[in-house]
């Protein structure tokens, strides 16, 4: 599925059954907080915060999903073609770090 597709069926959702996008504002504080819930399982299942028990069943790509589905959201409101923003990004970061980490002793 293509980051257009993404979109597409995201906007097809929120019309079908969301009635209408929550203003730009709300969803960034939405994204927020799936952000705030992927690093919550993240650091207590991979780093070093023991996992309540609560937590053991919660699902990361799950959570993942949420949030592209708020980034989805927010680009559909905003005009934004993930796909072209996206292929321009690493295409700037490909340039610029081309050598950077490759070089990076740190990395070896």
């Amino acid at each position: 599925m293509s980051l257009k597709d993404i979109q597409l069926q995201v906007d097809q959702w929120i019309k079908e059954f969301g009635v209408r996008y929550f203003n730009e504002l709300t969803n960034m504080a939405q994204l927020t907080e799936e952000v705030g819930e992927v690093a919550r399982i993240i650091a207590r299942r991979y780093g070093e915060q023991s996992e309540k028990e609560s937590d053991k069943n919660k699902d990361l790509g799950e959570e993942l999903a949420d949030v592209i589905f708020v980034v989805a959201c927010l680009a559909n409101q905003t005009g934004i073609d993930l796909e072209k923003a996206f292929q321009k990004k690493l295409d700037a970061t490909t340039q610029r770090d081309n050598n950077r980490h490759i070089n990076n002793k740190k990395l070896k």
